[in-house]
């Protein structure tokens, strides 16, 4: 299997404060990995970080057999544009919805290079495929959707993108467990053949048995396989 991303040393934080320490990590190809770990260990700031949206940070990321890491320290997000270009797509924590849009408007946003943008109709239908309940209400306004219906364009924004690598943060975080469950469900039907999906989640069981991997994250750093580490 060819690599999809790996990193070397990836340490990151805010201002003085550093939340990663010196990540190593390799995803391949057709890999659903799960990173899983209590709010405030570092999850959040793993993802950010691999998007160039992090105050600082320093150590090797390569994404497609390119460097897109390194020491950088200012100018959070200036970077972003290139690696969604690159091949990285997210879909962040909590809605991250524009209120005033449609179901459909918001899963164009989500075609934002120019091949995803030329097959946004096709993509659209497979994504509806995955979340039937989204072509029920692809002209709805998203701000008056439920919690769940919102989950789902969130993530069926992200899949627009013709991307190598999802992340996909914490999507069962505020949803009632069925509703959880159902997302989680329709998240782990997505096909990603050539690519591969990381899903940081808080609630283990959900995603055990579904996964190739499940990967503890602790006080900013990765542990290893999650039954040797206490999560509580």
């Amino acid at each position: 299997m060819n690599k999809i991303l790996e990193t070397s040393k990836l340490s990151a934080g805010y201002g003085a404060l550093r939340v990663l320490h010196e990540i190593d990590f390799l995803i391949s190809e057709g890999e659903r990995i799960a990173i899983v770990g209590l709010n405030g260990h570092g999850k959040t700031t793993l993802f950010r970080a691999l998007t160039h949206l992090v105050g600082w940070q320093q150590g090797s990321i390569i994404l497609n057999e390119k460097e897109i890491g390194g020491r950088r320290a200012l100018g959070a997000g200036r970077k972003t544009p290139s690696i969604i270009h690159a091949g990285i797509s997210m879909a962040p924590q909590g809605d991250a919805i524009f209120p005033g849009l449609t179901v459909e408007q918001h899963l164009d946003c989500g075609a934002y290079t120019k091949d995803s943008w030329k097959n946004r109709s096709s993509k659209k239908e497979q994504i509806y495929e995955i979340f039937p309940p989204l072509e029920t209400l692809k002209k709805s306004l998203v701000g008056k959707l439920s919690g769940g219906e919102r989950r789902m364009v969130s993530i069926g924004r992200m899949l627009m993108e013709e991307a190598s690598l999802y992340l996909v943060d914490e999507p069962s975080l505020g949803l009632a467990p069925k509703i959880s469950e159902n997302v989680i469900k329709a998240l782990l039907k997505v096909e990603i053949k050539n690519s591969a999906m990381i899903i940081a989640e808080q609630n283990v069981s959900i995603l055990k048995g579904n996964v190739d991997r499940m990967v503890g994250m602790h006080a900013g750093r990765l542990r290893g396989d999650v039954g040797h580490i206490a999560l509580g």
